[in-house]
């Protein structure tokens, strides 16, 4: 999943994103341990893809922060 496609997701649904790769990558790890995977590479992937979401999401709640820090210093002055 491209970053571009995560940022047009809303928070809760990103969130649930990340709760369906978890999900996923858990059972990736366990089909690895029985070697029964199919794509080593997947493991890869879907880790890349809950950092991808994880950085997204903390990137919009650093900017969230900004803006009521700014909007509380410029209702002050």
């Amino acid at each position: 999943m491209k970053a571009s496609e995560i940022r047009e997701l809303g928070r809760e649904e990103i969130q649930k994103k990340i709760k369906e790769l978890k999900e996923e990558l858990f059972n990736l790890r366990f089909q690895h341990a029985i070697n029964q995977l199919d794509n080593p590479t997947r493991l890869n992937h879907v880790k890349k893809d809950i950092a991808r979401s994880m950085t997204i999401l903390r990137e919009r709640e650093i900017t969230e922060q900004r803006n009521t820090a700014k909007g509380v210093a410029l209702s002050d002055g």
